[in-house]
This record gives C-alpha cells, structure tokens and sequence, in this order.
C-alpha cells in the first residue's frame, strides 16, 4: 500500500472507531469518511461495506481481549480471573451499540471467516477461564461456557440504550458472577 492509501487507511480506522463508540455501528459512512478528510469513494475502495470497515476497526481489540484472557489464565484467583475478563468482554460488547447484531447477522451471509475465527477464539478462553475456575471450586460445577458468554453477551444488549448502561451492565453481571460462585445462592 502507498503511504498516501496507508494513511487514509489508517484515518478511515481511527474515525470509525470514534464514530462506532459515539454513534454504534450504524455511524453514518460518508461521516466517517468526511471526518478521514477523503472522499466516500475512498472508504469504499479500503472497505466495500460496513462489515469489512467494522472488521478492521475491530482487530486490533480482539486479539487484546483474546491476549488478555491468556494471561489471566495463569492468575492465582482464578474467580478473579474470570471475572475480570467476562468484564472486559461486556466493556467491548457495550462500547459499539448493535456491535454484536451487526457482526453476527453479516456474518452468516458471508464466506470471510475472519468473524468466526474471532468467535471461536474468544469463545476458547472464556471456555478455559471458567474450567479453571470450575476446576478449582471456584464456580459451581455445571456453569457451561456457552450459556455464561451468551448471558455476558445478553447483558451487552439489555444495556446498550440505557442511560446508565455502564452501571447497569455491572450490575447484572455482579448478578451473574453471583450466580456463577460456588456457594452462593442456587436456584430451585
């Protein structure tokens, strides 16, 4: 890529990602482009649709959460370390209003794997996180991995149009780490 092209690359990121925090996913395109200062031809020529442009401003924030949920596998409270990155994950479902909409449903209409292989890579450390934290006591034994990140995810949208969705969000997911700790309360 020429420097010129790499740089307006880089603006198209950069606004976007500004643009998706502020509005959601559904900031308006030729915005994003004006605020780049190129022209709308030029986002489309980097990015031929909303996915591709969402997918990039993306990347880079993917492999942190996979990174960090790495790491944490290696933590001494593995309650804590659990907790700490199903919160990281509901921070970056809550930054972008119908992130996960956006993405989900695009994706099932598209042959890019680039979704999926975030999906399933993110979906591999939660899944680790919570057996260490099964293994260790920590979390009651049938805590499943898919039902936790759908409920992480479904705290995400039942947040997202509030106007306190931050602290609804931690509310509801003390709620759910409540649930998830060995000893609490079980329902019937």
């Amino acid at each position: 890529m020429r420097a010129d092209a790499r740089r307006n690359y880089e603006q198209l990121v950069e606004q976007a990602r500004i643009a998706f925090a502020e509005f959601g996913v559904d900031a308006s395109l030729d915005e994003i482009a004006r605020r780049a200062g190129v022209a709308s031809g030029t986002l489309y020529r980097h990015f031929p649709t909303r996915l591709d442009l969402i997918e990039a401003v993306l990347a880079e924030q993917m492999a942190e959460l996979a990174g960090l949920g790495r790491e944490l596998l290696t933590a001494e409270d593995e309650f804590d370390a659990l907790s700490t990155w199903l919160r990281a994950a509901l921070i970056h479902a809550l930054t972008y209003r119908g992130l996960s909409a956006a993405v989900m449903n695009s994706a099932l209409d598209r042959e890019s794997g680039l979704v999926s292989t975030w999906h399933a890579e993110l979906f591999e450390v939660g899944a680790a996180l919570l057996a260490r934290a099964r293994q260790s006591g920590a979390v009651v034994a049938d805590a499943d991995e898919a039902d936790v990140l759908k409920m992480v995810g479904a705290i995400a949208w039942a947040a997202q149009d509030s106007p306190d969705r931050s602290a609804q969000a931690d509310r509801l997911l003390a709620l759910l780490m409540s649930g998830l700790r060995h000893g609490g309360v079980q329902p019937r």
